[in-house]
């Protein structure tokens, strides 16, 4: 028994495991990428969606049939088409039946199918289920030829390749998945937007993003409604790239309650987000009294959400209590936009909204062929079959005496009246209660009904722009049924402008007792915050191989600013500080700095200042403090350095003249006004260098002239009269600084606190 075990000589081969294992690993991740986690940009369905309307399809359970059990559809699409496990397919058919999940159900559910406080759906042998009328549009025209079929996995049946999908249901109703190596995360968007957008590319196909964004797709409608606060300039780039996010926020008002007290009412909640344990986590903040301004909450719900938010007290402002509640719950979520879908169903990239609606304009316009050329084999058909016809009317008489007398009447009727194979199966497969419709009038008003037709097909087949144009008139139709009058198309995400800072500032006042500290930060990036304003830091104490960097005093209602050498802004809570206690923490830790970046400045954050940033290379621009906030531990790009360039300074504007030493020890002055106010970017040439770069630069007022310090504390001022020697143009070379300016050439005399 063990003897047969044994491999005979000879039959063991040897394998590298290296290529075996990324042999089998890639084509592991080429399965899940094409065949489960990807959606196809042509239909918007994966593999098991596309499986479970095509079994729903045979079941001819349509949108007015009667519901049959979720068990059998389930059971006929894992027997027939998806070889997987039942409860993963069940879980996809009832995610199509949710109104909050998808924007365009694609199944009408009857029973438990879950609900928006995470409950799970009952078990598939109680629930049943049909097909709605949006599937019928996915379905429509694939039993004439509209799309391709492959063999099952069994080869015991067929599948269609892709759905005509009348409507772009990629975008109409999102999708998200996770594959190897890459994801995906779609959004739903409103129907009859994504018509009008697609109406405007089928004239102008390369029409810009912000021309789609700004008159027909202004962003996301989310089933469950809520309120995108994203500015329009994040929404153009996010369509344009495929990547990118919107901010969205639980839609709410005010109920006045009498005797000047009120009650803020929720009645939309963000999408993905479950409403019980939105509650929950809401008590938990309030039990750990990190809600002060929030007295209670109460869930009202019955079909239509229903948040009751009690204030502490009446003289509360809603807004401020509103804003504190964005801030620390999911009563504000941000939705992540990421296009990565199969392009034309096999190449997996991530494109824009442009690209995403051409392609599926390009799907519509190869189905319309394909239905067109269906129709016209049918036609050419039906018009063989009606001169068969018309040849037996006429020789009726003789033709059934041929049936009834010829042992084999077939050939015999093709030689004696030059029939076709088609012409005489019909004529001999012609029941005889059909002979009295025999009637000449009829065959030739239907011959030429279809002749007719028959044209106009083959005319559309050869010219495009009639091709186009019908494409258009179907949209236009399915735009009908999604028509923003209808309450199934009716927008429910509406827009609205981020909260003024205003807002902010009285939410963080209000959340957070103010008390002064000062802020410590080491030359390795570890920041702490002393209580109270402490003048002299010399007693402080560091790592031994450690020493102070930053200090300047604040309050713990403020922000600071960190700027860092990849040109990025990341924004700390004053309040949140690491404690004044030993070392403090590494910065790090709190934000998601790159490890290749180091700190350049840190600063109390001051919306109406603005900002002098300049690269070692010596380009700048100047940028408004309120445009580098950061809401993320990610930061914010504001100067765009590479190629071994780094951002090397950030110096507050307070003057008309800029003043700016290289490396080189040369000094230039100019005016303020020769450099661009920007928000992001790589700025201008500032000074000009044959060796080195930028050492240092401030932004002083010419009246007052250029103050600069020495090593040993003692402060140095000139007047404009005094530097015209210096003053220029910007992008010059500037000569050596005056007489008895620091050897350290640096100004010493920092602007920012």
């Amino acid at each position: 028994m063990g003897k047969d075990l044994i491999p005979p000589p000879g039959s063991i081969e040897p394998i590298n495991l290296r290529e075996a294992l990324e042999e089998r690993y890639l084509a592991y991740a080429l399965s899940t990428i094409m065949h489960r986690a990807l959606p196809d940009v042509r239909d918007g369905l994966k593999p098991v969606h596309r499986r479970i309307l095509h079994g729903m399809r045979l079941l001819r359970l349509d949108p007015r049939a009667a519901f049959k059990k979720s068990a059998k559809i389930v059971g006929d699409v894992m027997g027939n088409f998806h070889p997987h496990g039942d409860q993963a397919i069940y879980d996809a058919l009832v995610r199509l039946a949710q109104d909050f999940a998808v924007r365009y159900p694609l199944i009408e559910g009857q029973g438990n199918f879950g609900n928006i406080d995470g409950d799970s759906a009952a078990a598939m042998r109680y629930t049943e289920a049909r097909m709605t009328e949006v599937a019928r549009l996915l379905l429509d025209g694939i039993d004439e030829d509209a799309v391709d079929f492959r063999p099952t996995y069994d080869d015991s049946d067929s599948e269609p390749v892709v759905l005509p999908g009348a409507f772009p249901n990629l975008l109409a109703n999102g999708a998200s998945g996770i594959a190897v190596g890459m994801a995906t995360n779609i959004p739903p968007h409103n129907a009859a937007e994504l018509c009008d957008a697609a109406l405007h590319l089928i004239k102008t196909p390369n029409a810009r993003v912000e021309t789609l964004v700004n008159n027909h797709v202004p962003g996301p409608d989310l089933p469950t409604g809520g309120v995108i606060v994203e500015d329009r300039a994040s929404i153009v780039e996010a369509y344009a790239t495929g990547r990118g996010g919107f901010r969205v926020r639980a839609r709410w008002n005010t109920e006045d309650q009498g005797r000047g007290t009120y009650v803020v009412v929720v009645t939309e909640i963000p999408y993905q987000v479950q409403k019980a344990r939105l509650i929950e986590k809401i008590a938990e903040l309030m039990e750990a009294k990190r809600l002060p301004l929030v007295a209670d909450i109460r869930d009202e719900s019955a079909e239509d959400i229903r948040l009751v938010i009690e204030p502490r007290s009446r003289t509360v402002e809603p807004a401020v209590m509103m804003e504190s509640l964005f801030k620390l719950t999911d009563l504000e979520s941000r939705i992540p936009l990421n296009l990565n879908v199969l392009s034309r169903g096999v190449v997996p990239r991530v494109m824009g909204l442009g690209e995403v609606l051409n392609e599926w304009l390009a799907h519509r316009r190869d189905v319309l062929i394909r239905r067109s050329k269906y129709r016209l084999a049918q036609i050419e058909h039906r018009l063989e079959v009606l001169d068969g016809y018309l040849i037996a009317y006429l020789n009726l008489d003789e033709v059934i005496r041929i049936i009834r007398n010829e042992d084999e009447p077939k050939p015999v009727l093709m030689e004696t009246f030059k029939l076709s194979d088609v012409q005489a199966e019909a004529i001999l497969n012609m029941r005889l209660r059909s002979l009295r419709k025999l009637e000449e009038m009829e065959i030739r008003g239907e011959h030429g009904d279809l002749t007719g037709e028959g044209k106009s097909l083959q005319a559309l087949l050869k010219s495009e722009e009639q091709q186009w144009s019908a494409v258009a008139d179907q949209i236009r139709a399915v735009r009908k049924t999604f028509g923003p009058d209808t309450p199934l198309g009716r927008r429910r995400t509406s827009f609205a402008d981020a909260p003024a800072a205003e807002i902010e500032e009285a939410m963080l006042e209000a959340t957070v007792e103010r008390e002064p500290i000062t802020v410590v930060v080491s030359q390795k990036g570890w920041i702490r915050a002393l209580k109270g304003h402490v003048a002299d830091t010399g007693g402080l104490a560091f790592k031994s191989d450690d020493k102070l960097n930053f200090a300047f005093p604040a309050e713990t209602t403020d922000r600071v600013i960190i700027a860092t050498t990849g040109g990025r802004f990341f924004t700390l809570q004053g309040d949140r500080l690491p404690g004044g206690r030993g070392h403090g923490e590494p910065i790090r830790v709190l934000i998601d700095m790159d490890a290749a970046d180091d700190i350049v400045a840190v600063f109390v954050h001051d919306p109406e200042r603005k900002l002098l940033v300049v690269s070692t290379d010596g380009r700048g621009f100047v940028v408004p403090e309120s445009e580098i906030f950061a809401n993320t531990r990610k930061g914010k790009q504001v100067m765009s350095v590479s190629g071994g360039e780094e951002m090397r300074l950030c110096v507050g504007v307070m003057g008309d003249t800029v003043a700016i030493l290289g490396e080189n020890r040369k000094m230039l002055l100019f005016p303020l006004q020769q450099v661009p106010e920007m928000n992001r970017g790589k700025g201008v040439r500032l000074q000009k260098y044959k060796d080195g770069g930028v050492s240092d630069a401030r932004v002083f007022v010419a009246a007052d002239g250029l103050t600069w310090m020495d090593s040993s504390g003692r402060s140095f001022n000139r007047s404009m009269k005094e530097l015209k020697d210096w003053a220029g143009e910007r992008a010059q070379a500037g000569r050596l600084p005056p007489q008895g300016f620091p050897r350290s050439n640096k100004f010493g005399t920092p602007t920012l606190a």
